[in-house]
Protein backbone atom coordinates (compact mmCIF):
# COMPACT_ATOMS: atom_id res chain seq x y z
CA UNK A 1 0.00 0.00 0.00
CA UNK A 2 2.64 2.15 1.10
CA UNK A 3 4.76 1.70 -2.25
CA UNK A 4 1.33 2.13 -4.39
CA UNK A 5 0.59 5.41 -2.86
CA UNK A 6 3.55 7.11 -3.17
CA UNK A 7 4.23 5.91 -6.66
CA UNK A 8 1.13 8.05 -7.49
CA UNK A 9 1.90 11.13 -5.37
CA UNK A 10 5.31 11.11 -7.16
CA UNK A 11 3.73 11.29 -10.54
CA UNK A 12 1.47 14.06 -9.50
CA UNK A 13 4.45 15.42 -7.74
CA UNK A 14 6.05 15.27 -11.06
CA UNK A 15 3.72 17.22 -13.16
CA UNK A 16 3.95 20.10 -10.90
CA UNK A 17 7.71 20.24 -9.99
CA UNK A 18 9.71 18.38 -13.18
CA UNK A 19 6.64 19.54 -15.69
CA UNK A 20 7.41 23.06 -14.56
CA UNK A 21 11.14 22.55 -15.19
CA UNK A 22 10.38 20.98 -19.07
CA UNK A 23 8.33 24.06 -19.66
CA UNK A 24 10.67 26.35 -18.39
CA UNK A 25 13.38 25.19 -20.82
CA UNK A 26 11.10 25.04 -23.68
CA UNK A 27 10.12 28.41 -23.54
CA UNK A 28 6.81 28.99 -23.63
CA UNK A 29 5.49 32.27 -25.13
CA UNK A 30 1.80 32.91 -23.85
CA UNK A 31 1.69 36.09 -26.35
CA UNK A 32 2.45 33.45 -29.55
CA UNK A 33 -0.22 32.81 -31.60
CA UNK A 34 -1.10 29.49 -31.87
CA UNK A 35 -1.90 27.24 -35.56
CA UNK A 36 -5.19 26.97 -34.28
CA UNK A 37 -5.44 30.53 -33.92
CA UNK A 38 -3.55 31.75 -36.81
CA UNK A 39 -4.24 28.76 -39.48
CA UNK A 40 -8.02 27.67 -38.15
CA UNK A 41 -9.85 25.85 -41.34
CA UNK A 42 -12.55 23.99 -38.99
CA UNK A 43 -11.49 20.75 -40.23
CA UNK A 44 -7.96 19.81 -38.73
CA UNK A 45 -7.15 23.46 -36.87
CA UNK A 46 -9.85 23.98 -34.52
CA UNK A 47 -9.90 26.09 -31.13
CA UNK A 48 -10.34 23.80 -28.52
CA UNK A 49 -10.69 24.39 -24.83
CA UNK A 50 -7.30 22.35 -23.04
CA UNK A 51 -10.08 20.70 -20.57
CA UNK A 52 -11.21 18.62 -24.11
CA UNK A 53 -7.98 18.80 -25.69
CA UNK A 54 -6.72 17.14 -22.81
CA UNK A 55 -9.15 14.46 -22.47
CA UNK A 56 -8.77 13.88 -26.86
CA UNK A 57 -4.72 13.27 -26.27
CA UNK A 58 -5.03 11.03 -23.41
CA UNK A 59 -7.64 8.96 -24.93
CA UNK A 60 -5.60 9.29 -28.10
CA UNK A 61 -2.31 8.03 -26.48
CA UNK A 62 -3.55 5.56 -23.93
CA UNK A 63 -4.84 2.72 -25.96
CA UNK A 64 -4.21 -0.88 -24.83
CA UNK A 65 -0.63 0.21 -23.55
CA UNK A 66 -1.28 1.26 -20.38
CA UNK A 67 -2.88 -1.85 -19.36
CA UNK A 68 -2.13 -5.06 -21.39
CA UNK A 69 1.77 -3.67 -21.23
CA UNK A 70 1.43 -2.91 -17.64
CA UNK A 71 0.11 -6.28 -16.57
CA UNK A 72 2.78 -7.92 -18.69
CA UNK A 73 5.33 -5.96 -17.34
CA UNK A 74 3.96 -6.47 -13.81
CA UNK A 75 5.17 -10.09 -14.14
CA UNK A 76 8.46 -8.51 -13.42
CA UNK A 77 7.21 -7.44 -10.01
CA UNK A 78 7.10 -4.18 -8.46
CA UNK A 79 10.63 -3.53 -9.79
CA UNK A 80 7.90 -1.71 -12.56
CA UNK A 81 6.98 0.21 -10.52
CA UNK A 82 10.06 2.39 -10.81
CA UNK A 83 9.85 2.51 -14.64
CA UNK A 84 6.58 3.26 -14.72
CA UNK A 85 7.36 6.53 -12.18
CA UNK A 86 10.28 7.64 -13.17
CA UNK A 87 10.03 6.67 -16.83
CA UNK A 88 6.86 8.88 -17.13
CA UNK A 89 8.06 11.69 -15.17
CA UNK A 90 11.67 12.34 -17.05
CA UNK A 91 10.93 9.96 -20.20
CA UNK A 92 7.57 10.05 -21.42
CA UNK A 93 6.06 13.13 -20.49
CA UNK A 94 9.34 14.84 -21.86
CA UNK A 95 8.67 13.46 -25.24
CA UNK A 96 5.32 13.47 -25.21
CA UNK A 97 5.50 17.57 -24.06
CA UNK A 98 8.13 18.33 -27.10
CA UNK A 99 6.46 16.14 -29.76
CA UNK A 100 3.36 18.19 -28.94
CA UNK A 101 4.79 21.85 -28.42
CA UNK A 102 7.76 21.44 -31.57
CA UNK A 103 4.40 21.09 -33.76
CA UNK A 104 2.81 23.58 -32.04
CA UNK A 105 5.91 26.07 -33.20
CA UNK A 106 5.73 24.56 -36.47
CA UNK A 107 2.66 24.96 -37.44
CA UNK A 108 1.31 21.90 -36.24
CA UNK A 109 3.08 19.56 -38.52
CA UNK A 110 3.75 16.19 -38.25
CA UNK A 111 6.49 14.33 -36.17
CA UNK A 112 8.34 13.15 -39.34
CA UNK A 113 8.29 17.06 -40.35
CA UNK A 114 9.73 18.03 -37.12
CA UNK A 115 12.29 15.25 -37.19
CA UNK A 116 13.65 16.35 -40.46
CA UNK A 117 13.82 20.16 -39.42
CA UNK A 118 16.21 19.54 -36.56
CA UNK A 119 17.56 16.05 -37.75
CA UNK A 120 18.08 16.56 -41.47
CA UNK A 121 16.00 15.13 -44.38
CA UNK A 122 17.40 11.48 -44.02
CA UNK A 123 15.96 10.95 -41.35
CA UNK A 124 12.62 12.56 -42.70
CA UNK A 125 12.73 10.49 -45.19
CA UNK A 126 12.96 7.69 -42.62
CA UNK A 127 10.51 8.77 -40.39
CA UNK A 128 7.85 9.56 -43.18
CA UNK A 129 7.90 5.83 -44.23
CA UNK A 130 8.17 4.85 -40.44
CA UNK A 131 5.30 6.68 -38.87
CA UNK A 132 2.97 5.82 -41.51
CA UNK A 133 3.90 1.98 -41.51
CA UNK A 134 2.72 1.95 -37.84
CA UNK A 135 0.17 4.13 -37.79
CA UNK A 136 -1.37 1.93 -39.86
CA UNK A 137 -0.59 -1.42 -37.77
CA UNK A 138 -2.00 0.36 -34.73
CA UNK A 139 -5.40 0.86 -36.45
CA UNK A 140 -5.56 -1.98 -37.88
CA UNK A 141 -4.50 -4.11 -34.48
CA UNK A 142 -6.92 -1.13 -32.60
CA UNK A 143 -9.27 -2.58 -34.75
CA UNK A 144 -9.18 -6.19 -33.88
CA UNK A 145 -8.71 -5.93 -30.12
CA UNK A 146 -11.96 -3.72 -29.30
CA UNK A 147 -13.97 -6.49 -31.83
CA UNK A 148 -12.82 -9.24 -29.96
CA UNK A 149 -13.95 -7.97 -26.56
CA UNK A 150 -17.16 -6.28 -27.52
CA UNK A 151 -17.83 -9.54 -29.42
CA UNK A 152 -17.47 -11.29 -26.07
CA UNK A 153 -19.44 -8.94 -24.00
CA UNK A 154 -22.64 -9.36 -26.48
CA UNK A 155 -24.92 -11.68 -27.86
CA UNK A 156 -23.51 -14.59 -30.44
CA UNK A 157 -25.38 -12.95 -33.29
CA UNK A 158 -22.55 -9.93 -32.90
CA UNK A 159 -19.66 -11.59 -34.05
CA UNK A 160 -15.95 -10.43 -33.82
CA UNK A 161 -16.62 -10.06 -37.47
CA UNK A 162 -19.76 -7.67 -37.01
CA UNK A 163 -18.15 -5.48 -34.67
CA UNK A 164 -14.92 -5.03 -36.73
CA UNK A 165 -17.22 -3.78 -39.85
CA UNK A 166 -19.03 -1.30 -36.99
CA UNK A 167 -15.78 0.02 -35.78
CA UNK A 168 -14.26 -0.01 -39.39
CA UNK A 169 -17.00 2.33 -40.32
CA UNK A 170 -15.93 4.36 -37.17
CA UNK A 171 -12.76 4.67 -38.14
CA UNK A 172 -13.59 5.49 -41.72
CA UNK A 173 -15.52 8.86 -40.55
CA UNK A 174 -12.92 9.26 -37.87
CA UNK A 175 -10.43 10.04 -40.03
CA UNK A 176 -12.46 11.79 -42.67
CA UNK A 177 -14.94 14.27 -40.57
CA UNK A 178 -13.80 17.59 -38.49
CA UNK A 179 -12.04 17.00 -35.86
CA UNK A 180 -15.12 18.65 -33.38
CA UNK A 181 -17.76 16.05 -35.07
CA UNK A 182 -16.89 12.75 -33.84
CA UNK A 183 -13.74 13.16 -31.95
CA UNK A 184 -14.49 16.64 -30.17
CA UNK A 185 -17.78 15.28 -28.95
CA UNK A 186 -17.58 11.74 -28.01
CA UNK A 187 -13.96 11.71 -26.08
CA UNK A 188 -15.25 12.96 -22.90
CA UNK A 189 -17.68 10.15 -21.94
CA UNK A 190 -15.09 7.83 -23.52
CA UNK A 191 -12.81 9.30 -21.18
CA UNK A 192 -15.13 9.53 -17.86
CA UNK A 193 -15.53 5.54 -18.27
CA UNK A 194 -11.32 5.44 -18.66
CA UNK A 195 -11.27 7.42 -15.36
CA UNK A 196 -14.27 4.88 -13.95
CA UNK A 197 -12.14 2.13 -14.39
CA UNK A 198 -9.18 3.31 -12.77
CA UNK A 199 -10.41 4.65 -9.53
CA UNK A 200 -12.90 1.85 -9.47
CA UNK A 201 -10.07 -0.88 -9.73
CA UNK A 202 -7.73 1.02 -7.39
CA UNK A 203 -10.57 1.74 -4.24
CA UNK A 204 -12.13 -1.76 -4.93
CA UNK A 205 -8.88 -3.82 -4.35
CA UNK A 206 -7.73 -1.52 -1.43
CA UNK A 207 -11.55 -1.87 0.37
CA UNK A 208 -12.04 -5.61 -0.78
CA UNK A 209 -8.59 -6.11 1.60
CA UNK A 210 -6.25 -6.77 -1.51
CA UNK A 211 -2.55 -6.62 -0.30
CA UNK A 212 -0.93 -3.93 -2.86
CA UNK A 213 2.64 -4.88 -3.21
CA UNK A 214 5.73 -3.29 -1.54
CA UNK A 215 8.73 -1.98 -3.66
CA UNK A 216 11.63 -4.97 -3.99
CA UNK A 217 14.35 -4.69 -7.07
CA UNK A 218 14.12 -8.35 -6.78
CA UNK A 219 13.05 -9.89 -10.60
CA UNK A 220 9.84 -11.83 -9.70
CA UNK A 221 9.74 -12.84 -13.56
CA UNK A 222 8.54 -16.57 -13.14
CA UNK A 223 10.18 -17.56 -16.12
CA UNK A 224 13.31 -15.37 -14.85
CA UNK A 225 13.56 -13.57 -17.76
CA UNK A 226 15.42 -10.32 -17.52
CA UNK A 227 14.50 -6.99 -16.41
CA UNK A 228 16.96 -5.27 -18.64
CA UNK A 229 15.84 -4.37 -21.51
CA UNK A 230 12.79 -6.24 -21.51
CA UNK A 231 10.58 -4.70 -18.96
CA UNK A 232 11.53 -1.50 -20.43
CA UNK A 233 10.26 -2.36 -23.75
CA UNK A 234 6.94 -4.39 -22.51
CA UNK A 235 6.03 -1.55 -20.20
CA UNK A 236 5.66 0.78 -23.65
CA UNK A 237 2.62 3.51 -23.06
CA UNK A 238 2.72 3.45 -19.32
CA UNK A 239 6.18 4.99 -19.15
CA UNK A 240 7.28 6.35 -22.88
CA UNK A 241 5.62 5.29 -26.39
CA UNK A 242 6.99 6.65 -29.95
CA UNK A 243 3.06 6.35 -30.92
CA UNK A 244 2.35 8.94 -28.64
CA UNK A 245 4.75 11.53 -30.90
CA UNK A 246 2.52 10.79 -33.78
CA UNK A 247 -0.78 11.93 -31.56
CA UNK A 248 0.80 14.76 -30.02
CA UNK A 249 0.24 17.06 -33.37
CA UNK A 250 -3.15 16.78 -34.02
CA UNK A 251 -3.63 18.88 -30.63
CA UNK A 252 -1.33 20.72 -31.16
CA UNK A 253 -3.55 22.33 -33.81
CA UNK A 254 -6.48 22.50 -31.64
CA UNK A 255 -4.16 24.73 -28.89
CA UNK A 256 -5.21 28.08 -28.23
CA UNK A 257 -2.60 29.30 -26.41
CA UNK A 258 0.93 27.45 -25.37
CA UNK A 259 0.25 27.85 -21.39
CA UNK A 260 -1.69 25.04 -22.17
CA UNK A 261 0.81 22.54 -23.41
CA UNK A 262 2.09 21.31 -20.35
CA UNK A 263 -1.48 20.28 -19.24
CA UNK A 264 -2.16 18.50 -22.01
CA UNK A 265 1.03 17.14 -23.02
CA UNK A 266 2.71 16.13 -20.28
CA UNK A 267 -0.27 16.37 -18.14
CA UNK A 268 -2.19 13.39 -20.36
CA UNK A 269 1.15 11.24 -20.35
CA UNK A 270 1.30 11.64 -16.21
CA UNK A 271 -2.24 10.66 -16.41
CA UNK A 272 -1.46 7.27 -18.08
CA UNK A 273 1.34 6.14 -16.35
CA UNK A 274 -1.11 6.69 -12.93
CA UNK A 275 -3.60 4.30 -15.11
CA UNK A 276 -0.36 1.97 -15.93
CA UNK A 277 0.18 1.91 -12.07
CA UNK A 278 -3.11 1.19 -10.75
CA UNK A 279 -3.11 -1.76 -13.34
CA UNK A 280 0.47 -3.14 -12.64
CA UNK A 281 -0.05 -2.88 -8.73
CA UNK A 282 -3.82 -4.77 -8.96
CA UNK A 283 -2.69 -7.31 -10.97
CA UNK A 284 -0.20 -8.53 -8.85
CA UNK A 285 -2.43 -8.22 -5.53
CA UNK A 286 -5.19 -10.08 -7.46
CA UNK A 287 -3.96 -13.26 -8.35
CA UNK A 288 -1.32 -12.83 -5.25
CA UNK A 289 1.70 -12.41 -6.89
CA UNK A 290 3.30 -13.02 -10.16
CA UNK A 291 3.26 -16.65 -10.07
CA UNK A 292 -0.71 -16.43 -9.59
CA UNK A 293 -0.63 -13.60 -12.65
CA UNK A 294 1.74 -15.85 -14.87
CA UNK A 295 -0.47 -18.38 -15.07
CA UNK A 296 -3.93 -16.06 -15.62
CA UNK A 297 -1.93 -14.61 -18.50
CA UNK A 298 -0.84 -18.07 -19.65
CA UNK A 299 -4.89 -19.40 -19.32
CA UNK A 300 -6.18 -16.23 -21.59
CA UNK A 301 -4.25 -13.06 -21.91
CA UNK A 302 -4.19 -9.36 -20.69
CA UNK A 303 -8.49 -9.36 -21.74
CA UNK A 304 -8.96 -12.35 -19.85
CA UNK A 305 -7.28 -10.82 -16.51
CA UNK A 306 -8.84 -7.77 -17.42
CA UNK A 307 -12.00 -9.02 -17.46
CA UNK A 308 -11.15 -10.94 -14.01
CA UNK A 309 -10.48 -8.49 -12.18
CA UNK A 310 -13.16 -5.86 -13.57
CA UNK A 311 -16.06 -7.81 -12.51
CA UNK A 312 -14.27 -9.86 -9.34
CA UNK A 313 -13.82 -6.16 -8.37
CA UNK A 314 -16.76 -4.03 -9.50
CA UNK A 315 -19.50 -6.25 -9.76
CA UNK A 316 -21.29 -7.10 -13.49
CA UNK A 317 -22.35 -3.93 -13.56
CA UNK A 318 -19.14 -2.22 -12.92
CA UNK A 319 -17.30 -4.55 -14.53
CA UNK A 320 -19.04 -3.77 -18.02
CA UNK A 321 -18.32 -0.36 -17.35
CA UNK A 322 -14.78 -0.50 -16.46
CA UNK A 323 -14.44 -3.10 -19.74
CA UNK A 324 -16.35 -0.36 -21.98
CA UNK A 325 -13.42 1.60 -20.44
CA UNK A 326 -10.88 -1.07 -21.70
CA UNK A 327 -12.49 -0.95 -25.03
CA UNK A 328 -12.94 2.97 -25.95
CA UNK A 329 -8.87 3.26 -25.13
CA UNK A 330 -7.96 0.80 -28.48
CA UNK A 331 -10.88 2.64 -30.17
CA UNK A 332 -9.91 6.22 -29.08
CA UNK A 333 -6.13 5.32 -30.32
CA UNK A 334 -6.92 3.47 -33.37
CA UNK A 335 -9.43 6.03 -35.05
CA UNK A 336 -6.68 8.81 -34.46
CA UNK A 337 -3.82 7.04 -36.17
CA UNK A 338 -5.70 6.25 -39.34
CA UNK A 339 -6.29 10.40 -38.87
CA UNK A 340 -2.76 11.16 -38.16
CA UNK A 341 -1.44 9.02 -40.75
CA UNK A 342 -3.59 11.33 -43.58
CA UNK A 343 -2.44 13.78 -42.01
CA UNK A 344 1.42 13.02 -41.70
CA UNK A 345 0.67 11.92 -45.84
CA UNK A 346 -0.74 15.16 -46.50
CA UNK A 347 2.26 16.81 -44.68
CA UNK A 348 4.74 15.36 -46.86
CA UNK A 349 3.35 16.07 -49.96
CA UNK A 350 1.86 19.06 -49.45
CA UNK A 351 -1.62 18.48 -49.83
CA UNK A 352 -4.77 20.74 -48.54
CA UNK A 353 -7.31 18.73 -46.22
CA UNK A 354 -9.83 21.32 -46.61
CA UNK A 355 -12.09 20.17 -48.94
CA UNK A 356 -13.65 16.40 -48.41
CA UNK A 357 -12.83 15.32 -51.49
CA UNK A 358 -9.10 15.89 -51.17
CA UNK A 359 -9.81 13.65 -47.48
CA UNK A 360 -11.16 11.00 -48.96
CA UNK A 361 -8.34 10.41 -51.52
CA UNK A 362 -6.25 9.56 -48.93
CA UNK A 363 -8.21 7.44 -46.35
CA UNK A 364 -9.70 5.38 -48.74
CA UNK A 365 -6.14 3.74 -49.76
CA UNK A 366 -5.39 4.21 -46.16
CA UNK A 367 -8.77 1.69 -45.13
CA UNK A 368 -7.99 -0.30 -48.21
CA UNK A 369 -4.38 -1.91 -46.93
CA UNK A 370 -5.88 -1.87 -43.30
CA UNK A 371 -8.88 -4.36 -44.19
CA UNK A 372 -6.24 -6.49 -46.50
CA UNK A 373 -4.09 -6.40 -42.76
CA UNK A 374 -7.03 -7.73 -40.39
CA UNK A 375 -6.70 -11.12 -42.87
CA UNK A 376 -3.50 -11.30 -41.14
CA UNK A 377 -1.91 -13.07 -38.12
CA UNK A 378 -0.21 -9.86 -36.33
CA UNK A 379 1.78 -12.18 -33.69
CA UNK A 380 5.52 -11.44 -35.16
CA UNK A 381 4.79 -8.19 -36.65
CA UNK A 382 4.06 -6.75 -33.16
CA UNK A 383 6.87 -8.23 -31.76
CA UNK A 384 8.51 -5.76 -33.84
CA UNK A 385 6.16 -3.29 -33.22
CA UNK A 386 7.35 -3.11 -29.61
CA UNK A 387 10.85 -2.43 -30.17
CA UNK A 388 9.98 -0.33 -32.82
CA UNK A 389 7.60 2.12 -31.05
CA UNK A 390 10.58 2.24 -28.26
CA UNK A 391 13.23 3.36 -31.01
CA UNK A 392 11.13 6.19 -32.36
CA UNK A 393 10.49 7.59 -29.47
CA UNK A 394 14.34 7.41 -28.89
CA UNK A 395 14.83 9.53 -31.88
CA UNK A 396 12.05 12.07 -31.32
CA UNK A 397 13.96 12.23 -27.68
CA UNK A 398 17.24 13.06 -29.79
CA UNK A 399 15.02 15.86 -31.76
CA UNK A 400 14.42 17.32 -28.47
CA UNK A 401 18.01 17.40 -27.73
CA UNK A 402 18.82 19.40 -30.57
CA UNK A 403 16.27 21.51 -29.97
CA UNK A 404 17.07 22.66 -26.66
CA UNK A 405 20.87 23.11 -27.76
CA UNK A 406 19.54 24.97 -30.86
CA UNK A 407 18.25 27.43 -28.20
CA UNK A 408 21.27 26.91 -25.30
CA UNK A 409 19.02 25.79 -22.97
CA UNK A 410 19.40 22.50 -20.67
CA UNK A 411 19.32 20.03 -23.19
CA UNK A 412 20.13 17.78 -20.30
CA UNK A 413 16.29 16.96 -20.02
CA UNK A 414 16.04 15.40 -23.11
CA UNK A 415 19.99 14.18 -24.22
CA UNK A 416 19.39 11.93 -20.48
CA UNK A 417 16.52 9.62 -21.77
CA UNK A 418 17.62 9.98 -25.30
CA UNK A 419 20.85 8.22 -23.85
CA UNK A 420 19.07 5.72 -22.14
CA UNK A 421 16.37 5.08 -24.89
CA UNK A 422 19.51 4.26 -27.06
CA UNK A 423 20.71 1.87 -24.84
CA UNK A 424 16.96 -0.28 -24.46
CA UNK A 425 16.36 -0.52 -27.96
CA UNK A 426 19.67 -1.20 -29.19
CA UNK A 427 20.09 -3.61 -26.37
CA UNK A 428 16.96 -5.56 -27.22
CA UNK A 429 17.07 -5.81 -31.04
CA UNK A 430 20.68 -7.54 -30.76
CA UNK A 431 19.12 -9.95 -27.71
CA UNK A 432 15.47 -10.70 -28.88
CA UNK A 433 14.57 -13.96 -30.58
CA UNK A 434 12.94 -11.56 -33.50
CA UNK A 435 16.10 -9.98 -33.19
CA UNK A 436 19.71 -11.42 -33.26
CA UNK A 437 19.26 -13.41 -30.57
CA UNK A 438 22.50 -12.34 -28.76
CA UNK A 439 23.53 -13.57 -24.86
CA UNK A 440 23.12 -10.60 -22.94
CA UNK A 441 27.27 -10.54 -22.31
CA UNK A 442 27.36 -9.44 -25.98
CA UNK A 443 24.04 -7.80 -26.41
CA UNK A 444 24.20 -5.56 -22.97
CA UNK A 445 27.73 -4.06 -23.88
CA UNK A 446 26.86 -3.53 -27.50
CA UNK A 447 24.10 -1.76 -26.46
CA UNK A 448 25.80 0.78 -23.84
CA UNK A 449 28.68 1.53 -26.54
CA UNK A 450 25.59 2.22 -28.74
CA UNK A 451 24.01 4.64 -25.97
CA UNK A 452 28.10 6.08 -25.71
CA UNK A 453 28.56 6.84 -29.21
CA UNK A 454 25.24 8.47 -29.85
CA UNK A 455 25.63 10.86 -27.02
CA UNK A 456 29.27 11.45 -28.10
CA UNK A 457 28.14 12.50 -31.59
CA UNK A 458 25.41 14.87 -30.02
CA UNK A 459 28.02 16.63 -28.02
CA UNK A 460 30.30 16.86 -30.92
CA UNK A 461 28.59 17.09 -33.85
CA UNK A 462 25.79 19.85 -32.05
CA UNK A 463 28.39 21.67 -30.29
CA UNK A 464 27.62 25.15 -31.23
CA UNK A 465 24.00 26.73 -31.48
CA UNK A 466 22.52 26.90 -35.22
CA UNK A 467 20.15 29.17 -35.94
CA UNK A 468 19.58 28.02 -39.78
CA UNK A 469 16.13 28.76 -41.74
CA UNK A 470 14.30 26.04 -40.74
CA UNK A 471 14.70 26.75 -37.46
CA UNK A 472 13.21 30.42 -37.19
CA UNK A 473 9.83 29.46 -36.78
CA UNK A 474 10.36 27.88 -33.54
CA UNK A 475 13.18 30.17 -32.10
CA UNK A 476 11.92 33.45 -32.92
CA UNK A 477 8.40 35.13 -32.46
Amino acid sequence: MVTFLASILLLIGGYFVYGKIVEKAFGVDETRPTPATSMADGVDYVPMGWKKIFLIQFLNIAGLGPIYGAISGALWGPAAFLWIVFGAIFAGAVHDFFSGMLSVRHNGASISEIVGIYLGDTAKQIMRVFSIILLILVGTVFMLGPAKLLASLTPDILTTNVWLAIIFVYYFLATILPIDKLIGRFYPIFGAALIFMAVGISVGLIFKGYTLPELTLANLHPKGLPIWPLLFITIACGAISGFHATQSPMMARCLQNEKQGRKVFYGAMIAEGIIALIWAAGAIAFFHGTDGLAAALAKGGPGAVVHTISTSVLGVFGGVLAMLGVIACPITSGDTAFRSARLTIADSFNLKQGKPLARLQLAVPLFIVAFLLTRINFDIVWRYFAWSNQTLAMIVLWTAAVYLKSIAKNHWIATVPATFMTAVTVTYIFQAPEGFGLPTTVSYPIGLIAAAVALGCFLLIKGKTRRNEKLKPALTK
